[in-house]
């Protein structure tokens, strides 16, 4: 398999899985009642997302799949280092300050 045809099938799977999430978004704001108010759209949005996928986990696959696109390992292991151990922290907090 060459680095072209691997490159397309890369783009095309992010491409299809982009489409699956827009789908399931609009899925699930059609059956959100007419008379409910969002106040906080953006926490509407994460916890969609927090039942679709794990923020983790995608940081993890959006590095990986730059590294077919030149990016270096070192700087792969920092990503990965960077967004898990911060959002370790922060997890952190919210429970100790939250319970």
């Amino acid at each position: 398999m060459e680095k072209t045809e691997l490159k397309e099938r890369v783009v095309s799977a992010a491409a299809a899985t982009a489409e699956l999430a827009a789908d399931k978004l609009q899925n699930a704001a059609a059956q959100i009642p007419s008379n409910v108010i969002l106040r906080e759209p953006k926490g509407l949005l994460d916890k969609i997302q927090e039942k679709m996928i794990s923020r983790k986990l995608l940081v993890f696959i959006t590095a990986t799949g730059l590294m077919w696109f030149g990016l270096d390992p070192e700087t792969w292991g920092l990503i990965a280092m960077c967004y898990i151990g911060g959002q370790s922290a922060i997890d952190m907090v919210k429970v100790w300050k939250w319970g």
